[in-house]
């Protein structure tokens, strides 16, 4: 079955079953590595991707499910030259160790910051609850996040 999908703004058709996870199709077919696959059971998030402005687990959502929303990938928030305020954050505070987990960490951290431009502590660790990172970056994440929420405020940070 032929489905397209819209991903950072480009329109791409696929061939695959209906249900074949929204992971498997940006990775193999279309080649956005950023989203990586982790658990396979959308407990981990590294593979979260935004549908809509919401962060999405692509290892268990069917490609088919989201097929004509707004897919957007971490290659679709910025570039190395124009990076997203969130990536810039997490580069200036070193919040990556191994960068595995990194992906879905900026894809749920942008949300959060999409709805809540000021949150505490407490509204970080919530809304990063369901991304795991194995190399113990926490801090440094925590911190990237309050930074790139200052920085969308207009902040001098």
């Amino acid at each position: 079955m032929k489905i397209t999908l819209n991903v950072n703004s480009h329109q791409h058709t696929v061939e695959m079953t209906p249900e074949t996870p929204l992971l498997y199709a940006l990775r193999n077919d279309l080649q956005f590595n950023g989203p990586k696959f982790g658990c396979g059971l959308a407990q981990c998030g590294a593979c979260t991707v935004h549908v809509d402005g919401q962060p999405v687990r692509a290892c268990v959502t069917p490609a088919s499910a989201v097929a004509g929303q707004k897919i957007t990938t971490i290659e679709g928030l910025g570039t190395a030259m124009d990076p997203h305020p969130v990536q810039a954050a997490f580069i200036a505070e070193q919040a990556g160790q191994c960068g595995y987990c990194l992906s879905g960490m900026v894809m749920s951290a942008t949300s959060l910051l999409a709805s809540n431009k000021n949150p505490s502590d407490a509204q970080i660790r919530t809304a990063l609850n369901g991304n795991l990172c194995r190399c113990g970056s926490h801090v440094r994440i925590l911190r990237a996040v309050k930074r790139a929420a200052a920085t969308m405020r207009g902040e001098t940070v």
